[in-house]
This record gives C-alpha cells, structure tokens and sequence, in this order.
C-alpha cells in the first residue's frame, strides 16, 4: 500500500525500555511520536516504561529493539521498531561470526545469518570472550589494522583503531569481562577514506517508503567527531522501487546489500518483526588499497535519522501525488550555531548528556541524484 491508514489502535505510547533518556532525546522523541499518532489517528498517551507490551490496542514506540514475549506485537504495523528473539540479535554483534566453533556464544546464536549474509559485510569477528576476542583480533592483524568496536557504542562513539598486538591487548584490557560476555564486542577489518551511508525502509500504516542516505559527522562538545545527521533519499514504495530512482551503480549495489542483510535476519531468527530498518553501509580502502563495501551493522529501533524518517512519512501521507523526496536530520554541537535554510529547529538547549546541542529537520523536494562520489 501507498496511503497512510490506522492500525486499528486506541493509543501510542513511547516505550523507554532502560534509564530514562536525555533530555533532547525525549523532547524530540515526544515530538516525533506526538506527530506519527496525529497521523494515523491515534491518541498520544505519553511515556511508559518497561520492557513489554501487552496491550493490543496500542501503537508503541520504543527506544530499543524489543526481545520477545511481546503479546502486543504480532506483525510490523503493532509498532515503529522492532521485536527479536535474544538481545544480541538486535546489536552490531550478529555482523561477523564467532573466529572458530569452539568460542563462547550466546543462547540462540547461530550460523545461519552468516551462511546467508556473509558476503555483504565486512571481514571480521564478533566475539563474547575476552580470550577469543584476542584471537579473533591477531588473526585480522595479519591483514592489516582492524576497528574495534564495543557493541553498545552509538555516534560513532566506542570505537579505536588497532595498528599492533600490543594495542590489542591493550584496549581488551580496558574492557569488562562481564560486559563482553552478555553484549560481545566486534573486530573488523579497519577502511581508509571510508565513507558511510544509509540504507533503510518504513512500514507504518501500511504505507511503505525505502530511502539512501548519506551520513555526516560533527564535532561535540568535548571536541570528538560524532553522528551530525543524515541526509536521506525517499521514495514511496520498497527497495526495487528505490534503485529504479537512483542511477549511481555503487549506491544500488549498496541498497541491495542492506536488502540482503535484512532478509537474511528474517529468515535466521525466530519471530523476527521490523517496521523500522536502518543499515550503516560503509565504503572504504582496506590494506591492500582495493575498495571494499559492506554492512556494518542495522538498527531497528527509533534513531538519528528518525526524525527525517518521519517528517518524510508525514509527507507522504498528506501529499499522495509525491512519489519521492529528500528530507535531513540534522545535529550540531555548541552555544547559538547557524541553523541552515529551512530546518525547523525541535530542540535547542544545554542538554545534561551533551551540552549545548541543536537537532532539526528539513524536507525538499527530490533535487539531484543521489551519488556515491567524492
């Protein structure tokens, strides 16, 4: 379907799963949420907390993929998100197999995710043992630096380059055994001029868009280079859709990696739901200096571009004859920043997180190719 439509629900709620977010992330989460009810002609009943649902006569928004049970969710159209089956199916963790059969995994750990998506991601390990990471970590040395990665890690956050052994050994050290064995740590081959994009699809009220997006960065407060926004391309409908707008090759190829990584999710784990699917794609030189391209990880839950996703969808939905367009998230660091023509300002502030921070979002019409050049 192409037409925004009830679900057949009373009310939406925002589902906070953990410790209560920060504050720019609530007030624009309020936002967004008070939005997509209008729009689907429900009631916005606020914030609740806890890890389930129950209640099939609500539309819930959570800030976190969910495990199951979720009595409240039987399909794609009970929620903005997403349900799996054991927490680490929801993390960077399910990107790269265990480095042998004999290395710790999770409940519910399997191969099969990778026996179907293995050649749409990048070289490297998930591990849940500081012992296998360490191995994981020497046998990817022996190609060049690799990216260490704590899987919990957001922004762009949690991340460090390894050059040697000794670096390795050095930032396992930092890390906390228990942690590692409930949430896993990645190891993947390191990209030079590496450049990330976004690959991503909504399924809200029955109306379906996909988009390609690009990433940007920006400086925080405490001077590191952190998540800035997206710039997304939008079309109503699914990915075939979406490649037949875009004439750049490396951009479709991409898009149809993220397909491929989605649909081996869906068929590798058990009561698999997502409404919301967002894939960090990433381009880059490895070692040898060849070009390598691959997912790195998804998200299926509500997050930095959501704000473009949704103003995109709310487009869509008041406008039928517009097939597709461009919309940005936006996100900047710093006391009275310049706000770019046309972005509608949704919180400004000195956050307690972050510090003074600024997120907006625009919507335009569709004004260039997308491409995947410098």
């Amino acid at each position: 379907m192409d037409r925004l439509t009830s679900p057949g629900k009373s009310a939406l709620i925002l589902l906070v799963t953990g410790p209560y977010e920060s504050d720019h992330e609530a007030h624009v989460r309020r936002h967004l949420a008070a939005q997509l009810a209008s729009a689907l002609g429900l009631r916005f009943a606020g914030v609740r907390q806890g890890m389930r649902v129950d209640e099939a006569d609500t539309y819930v928004i959570p800030d976190a993929t969910l495990t199951t049970p979720q009595p409240g969710v039987r399909s794609d159209q009970d929620l903005y998100g997403g349900v799996v089956a054991q927490p680490f199916m929801a993390s960077k963790a399910i990107s790269h197999p265990l480095v042998d059969s004999n290395a710790t995994a999770p409940d519910g750990w399997s191969e099969r995710f990778m026996e179907l998506a293995g050649d749409v991601v990048l070289p490297g390990y998930s591990a849940f043992d500081l012992d296998d990471a360490l191995s994981a970590g020497m046998q990817l040395l022996s190609q060049g630096p690799l990216r260490a990665k704590v899987v919990q890690g957001r922004a762009g956050r949690g991340q460090q380059v390894i050059q040697s052994p000794s670096e390795l050994e050095s930032w396992l050290d930092q890390q906390d055994a228990a942690d590692v064995r409930r949430d896993g740590v990645v190891l993947e081959l390191n990209l030079q001029s590496v450049r990330t994009f976004s690959v991503g699809q909504l399924r809200i009220g029955g109306l379906v868009a996909s988009y390609f997006g690009t990433q940007n960065l920006t400086t925080a407060n405490d001077g590191a280079q952190v998540y800035g926004g997206s710039d997304l391309w939008l079309v109503r409908g699914d990915y075939d859709a979406l490649r037949r707008e875009i004439p750049d090759a490396l951009a479709r190829q991409l898009i149809q990696q993220a397909q491929r990584y989605e649909q081996a999710a869906e068929a590798a784990f058990p009561g698999f739901i997502a409404s919301r699917r967002n894939c960090d794609v990433a381009v880059g030189l490895d070692p040898r200096g060849q070009q390598r391209c691959g997912v790195l990880e998804q998200s299926w839950r509500i997050g930095g571009a959501s704000s473009a996703e949704i103003h995109a969808l709310l487009t869509f939905a008041a406008e039928p004859s517009v097939q597709r367009l461009q919309a940005s998230s936006w996100e900047t660091y710093g006391e009275s920043p310049v706000i770019p023509p046309g972005v509608v300002v949704l919180y400004q502030g000195d956050a307690a997180a972050t510090g003074p921070i600024t997120i907006g979002v625009r919507v335009t019409p569709w004004q260039q190719p997308v491409t995947t050049s410098n």
